[in-house]
């Protein structure tokens, strides 16, 4: 008699991958989908590059300078391959984002040193693709493509679609650590990947807008709004992970339910994110001015817990110039929406972007620009020169100013700008901010919180420094001070006795 023994399969070796991001946090979110479905197949995920197997770069593709700060850090990721021997591990360097889904084959050929580009597509299979990629096979890197024509042109008809869209993430019951143990009901698959109080959250992803200069829908795809009870579940999940703060970002917020037939949809979600236990305060990014109705900006001003925060997208206050960018609206229609929030919540934070220097400015549309700025007092403006992208119309423009005269015009504005902010800022001297403690250190006068005000987003908006602070204050708190000074967009703030935060 014999007896036939078998041997169970080897355990493929576990491999370590880093994620470092770049962009923004639509980015961040993605790279946590990411994370998520890597470290639910088996990835350990490690923060330093050096110490991983596979280095995957979240690349942005906006802008220019953007190109060059995602290439750079493919170089360098590429510089620890090469001295692996040293000891280091890394044996693969990938490329994702948007900057790989835009130019995918042509910057495979381009940048050598990576050892793989992957694009949109390849997202719910990245696991397998990073193995195959580690163990020596070609990855064969895609042909770009306008991505808005994976989607029908109707907005209702999209929900159908089987087209991947990154930070969406498949919603199942996922049962990984990562994922914060067994699932108890919908989980998007994400893996946080800072600990920090504030979490972005997607809220939509893509654009059916057509500005001129803008090539972000190409490759981004058109506007795909996520499902209300799918944006609610990962908020939950993101509380118990210890966010208190989430930040709705999309490329347009304002469009945010059309596909799904409620063009108000948000204005209803926003009570249902608030009541959600952890939580304590809800953002909104990117609202697109035109779009911007009544009922929404009264739902952002007054709903308790919901930061009275508007994140305008003027890029420009000329008529003129507005409409060969393909936008519409003008200083009169933007202080009138200026107003109106205001009228709601005269504290309330506002930001914008801008863009000099584009083809066809005059001199009388950039001072229309500055007046405009110097009426709106905006809290924080970020100046952009323009720039041709490919496959954008505006490439194709005449009447384009020289790099010099865009140079100057920049130069300009942003020293404008710098003075207005400065002088928004010492307008809330005295005024009552409500602070996220997102760091806690000691100096000579004791304990200091960093933190962030209702009307301060994150990153790029300033941040609130607290002093006196109530015994016990830590990361993740809400503690209301008021601004006694301020440092540019900066401000200091002293903590108010308990007594008086609570109101």
């Amino acid at each position: 008699m014999t007896t036939e023994t078998t041997s169970a399969a080897p355990t493929p070796p576990v491999l370590s991958v880093a994620m470092v991001t770049l962009g923004c946090a639509r980015n961040e979110v993605d790279s946590e989908e990411l994370a998520g479905r890597l470290e639910a197949d088996g990835f350990l995920l490690v923060d330093d590059p050096a110490m991983a197997d596979t280095v995957v770069v979240n690349t942005c593709g906006f802008v220019e300078a953007a190109k060059k700060d995602s290439v750079d850090t493919l170089l360098q990721a590429a510089d620890l391959k090469a001295s692996a021997h040293q000891g280091g591990r890394a044996q693969a360097v990938v490329a994702v984002g948007c900057l790989a889904e835009r130019y995918g084959k042509d910057l495979a050929a381009s940048l050598p040193e990576a050892d793989a580009v992957l694009g949109f597509d390849d997202y719910p299979d990245i696991a397998a693709r990073l193995r195959s990629i580690v163990a020596g096979e070609v990855h064969h890197p895609h042909t770009p493509q306008d991505r808005r024509l994976l989607l029908p042109i109707s907005p209702v008809d999209r929900a159908a679609s089987t087209a991947a869209v990154p930070g969406h993430g498949d919603v199942a019951d996922v049962t990984t650590v990562g994922l914060g143990g067994p699932a108890t009901g919908p989980r998007a698959v994400r893996r946080r990947l800072d600990a920090g109080p504030m979490a972005a959250l997607k809220l939509a992803s893509g654009c059916d807008r057509r500005c001129s200069f803008c090539a972000i829908p190409a490759f981004r795809g058109s506007f795909v709004s996520r499902r209300p009870s799918d944006v609610i579940s990962e908020a939950r999940w993101l509380a118990e992970q210890g966010a208190r703060e989430v930040f709705l970002v999309s490329e347009n917020s304002t469009s945010y339910g059309k596909d799904l037939g409620d063009l108000r949809l948000l204005e209803t979600l926003l009570p249902e994110l608030t009541a959600i236990d952890g939580i304590d305060r809800v953002r909104v990014s990117y609202l697109q001015p035109a779009e911007t109705r009544p009922g929404l900006v009264e739902a952002i001003a007054t709903t308790p817990g919901v930061a009275a925060y508007f994140d305008l997208s003027f890029q420009h206050a000329s008529a003129t110039v507005l409409r060969r960018m393909r936008r519409f609206g003008d200083t009169e229609s933007f202080l009138g929406l200026l107003a109106q929030v205001r009228s709601y919540a005269p504290e309330a934070g506002v930001r914008s972007n801008v863009i000099v220097g584009f083809p066809g400015e005059t001199e009388d549309d950039l001072e229309t620009l500055c007046d405009f700025l110097v009426a709106a007092r905006m809290d924080v403006t970020g100046v952009f020169g323009y720039s041709d992208e490919d496959g954008t119309e505006a490439a194709s423009y005449d009447d384009k100013l020289d790099e010099d005269e865009v140079r100057a015009r920049v130069e300009h504005v942003s020293g404008l700008v710098e003075e207005l902010n400065a002088q928004r800022a010492e307008e809330r001297i005295g005024e009552r901010v409500l602070v996220l403690v997102e760091s806690l250190e000691e100096d000579a006068d004791g304990v200091v919180a960093e933190g962030r005000g209702a009307h301060q987003g994150p990153e790029v908006d300033g941040t609130t420094t607290v002093t006196d602070l109530p015994a016990g204050t830590r990361v993740g708190d809400l503690v209301a001070a008021e601004v006694v000074a301020t440092d540019g967009v900066d401000l200091v703030a002293e903590a108010l006795p308990v007594e008086r935060s609570a109101r």
